[in-house]
C-alpha cells in the first residue's frame, strides 16, 4: 500500500534549489523568503551582484543561499549567470522568472524602442527557461518553472483610474504579460513529457510605496476587496506553484488579485 503523503511533505523544498530572477524586489524578495522558508537553496539573481549576495544573505534557514549576477535581458548574461548558479548550487530544480525591466512609456509616448523594451523580457523568460528544462532533463530530473504575469495580462486597465494622476498603464506591458501567460502554456504542453511543469502567477494590484497616493485610492475603488495585496499574499502561492503540492498542475494561470480579473 502507498502511503499517502501529508500536506507538510507536498510542500516541503528541503534538497531542492530554486533560481529567482529579479530576487531583491518588492515582490521578488518576498517570494525568494517563501521558498528559503519551505527549506529550499535559493539563488537570488540581480543586474547587480552585491544587491543579490546583500539579498541572498537575509535568507531565513540553516542552508546555504548564493547570489549570481544575471541580466535576463541579455543572452549571453543569461546562460552565464545560469551556469554560475549550476556551479555554485550543484543543481536547479525550480526556476522563478521574476525579473523585470522596462519603462512608464503609455500608447501617447511609446516607439519601437521602448514598446521592443518590454517585449525582451519575454525572450529572457523563455530563454532561461530552456535553460532550466535541458537543464533538469539532462539530470533525470524534475523540474517546476514559474514564469511572473499580472492581471494585466488577462484584462485590461481603466482609463480613469490613471487620469490626471499617472501615465496609463503602458500597452507594451499588457503585451508582455498576455504573452507570458500564453507562452506558459505552449512550453507546459510541451515540456510535459520531460517532467517539467510550466505555471504562471499573476499579481494583482501590489503597489508599492513609491506609486502616487491618488492612483492607490482609485485602483482600491475598483478592487472587490477594497485593498491593495501586500508582498506576504504571495508566498503561498509561489510555494504550491514551485512544490509537489502541485505535482498535477501545469499550463495554468494563478490569479493573486483580490478579485480584481473576477468582476
Amino acid at each position: 500500500m502507498t502511503l499517502e503523503p501529508t500536506v507538510d511533505s507536498l510542500f516541503d523544498l528541503r534538497g531542492r534549489v530554486a533560481l529567482i530572477t529579479g530576487g531583491t524586489g518588492y515582490l521578488g524578495s518576498a517570494m525568494a523568503r517563501a521558498l528559503a522558508e519551505m527549506g529550499a537553496q535559493v539563488v537570488i539573481t540581480s543586474r547587480e551582484l552585491a544587491r543579490a549576495e546583500k539579498a541572498a544573505a537575509e535568507l531565513p534557514g540553516e542552508q546555504t543561499h548564493f547570489a549570481v549576477e544575471l541580466d535576463h535581458k541579455s543572452e549571453e548574461s543569461l546562460t552565464t549567470g545560469f551556469a554560475k548558479a549550476v556551479e555554485l548550487a550543484g543543481q536547479v530544480d525550480i526556476l522563478v522568472n521574476n525579473g523585470q525591466g522596462g519603462n512608464a512609456k503609455d500608447l501617447t509616448t511609446t516607439d519601437q524602442q521602448h514598446f521592443d523594451e518590454h517585449l525582451a523580457n519575454a525572450t529572457g523568460y523563455f530563454l532561461l527557461a530552456r535553460e532550466c528544462r535541458d537543464h533538469v532533463v539532462a539530470r533525470g530530473a524534475e523540474g517546476s518553472i514559474v514564469n511572473i504575469g499580472s492581471m494585466y495580462g488577462v484584462v485590461g486597465s481603466y482609463p480613469e483610474t490613471y487620469q490626471d494622476v499617472s501615465g496609463a498603464s503602458p500597452v507594451a506591458y499588457h503585451a508582455l504579460k498576455g504573452g507570458v501567460v500564453h507562452m506558459t502554456r505552449h512550453l507546459a504542453v510541451y515540456w510535459a513529457a520531460d517532467n517539467v511543469r510550466v505555471n504562471c502567477l499573476s499579481p494583482g494590484p501590489f503597489p508599492s510605496d513609491k506609486a502616487p497616493a491618488a492612483l492607490v485610492d482609485r485602483l482600491i475603488e475598483k478592487s472587490p476587496m477594497k485593498r491593495m495585496g501586500i508582498p506576504s499574499e504571495l508566498k503561498g502561492a509561489i510555494v504550491f506553484l514551485c512544490s509537489d503540492a502541485s505535482s498535477y498542475v501545469t499550463g495554468q494561470n494563478l490569479l493573486v488579485d483580490g478579485g480584481w480579473t473576477a468582476w
